[in-house]
């Protein structure tokens, strides 16, 4: 399952991160998150009526915003 798809208040673990289709500044933006592999991740809520862009994430202790596309690129399994 991607990150993208997670039902929402469900944690799961980052089981792969697809770095080589991110561009430069979003692979170093993600990874100064805290995103990485083998980590705990939730989403928490989902952004705008249509596009359900941007999705609000728990990673360890800190809440963030990463973009639809981005998420997308994140394979997660339910804890």
């Amino acid at each position: 399952m991607r990150l993208d798809e997670l039902p929402l208040n469900q944690p799961a673990t980052i089981d792969r991160i697809g770095w080589e289709r991110l561009d430069t500044v979003a692979a170093r933006r993600l990874r100064a998150l805290g995103f990485d592999e083998g980590l705990t991740v939730e989403a928490l809520h989902h952004g705008g009526l249509v596009s359900h862009d941007p999705i609000a994430c728990r990673i360890g202790r800190m809440t963030v915003a990463i973009r639809r596309n981005h998420a997308a690129l994140i394979d997660v399994s339910l804890a």
